[in-house]
């Protein structure tokens, strides 16, 4: 599924998603700080890709780092993600994606919680969606 989904051309994209959305998860573009509806939710449950629905990080691995992008210091599992080099910007960073579909999520840093991983998954609140643990 996820090589279907990697391939799926870019007018698929902008039928599926906002424009926001499309901006950021296949342009690699970023939402503005504090600004994300998921940057302030505490509720229990998993946040999943906007774009095809593969789960990436737990309520339990969300916290508050003040950066202003929902930030989790692991994911659901490492094999949902992938992780590339980006050097835009004038600075050396490390891009995550959704291994499923290819979307652009956020970055990842070294400036995370010492008493658990250690890393920040710094991802656009866009890029994602909410399962309330409740629901199914």
């Amino acid at each position: 599924m996820s090589n279907d989904l990697k391939n799926m051309s870019e007018s698929y994209w902008k039928e599926k998603l906002t424009p926001e959305q499309y901006q950021v998860c296949r342009l690699k573009g970023t939402e503005r700080p504090f600004t994300g509806e998921l940057y302030y939710n505490h509720k229990e449950g998993t946040y999943q890709c906007v774009a095809c629905g593969e789960p990436l990080f737990y309520s339990d691995n969300k916290y508050d780092s003040g950066c202003g992008w929902p930030s989790f210091d692991d994911p659901v599992n490492k094999s949902n993600v992938e992780f590339h080099e980006d050097n835009s910007h004038g600075m050396h960073r490390v891009e995550v994606t959704c291994k499923n579909c290819g979307s652009h999520l956020g970055h990842v840093f070294d400036d995370g919680p010492r008493d658990t991983t250690g890393q920040r998954y710094c991802i656009n609140s866009v890029s994602l969606k909410f399962q309330p643990k409740d629901q199914k």
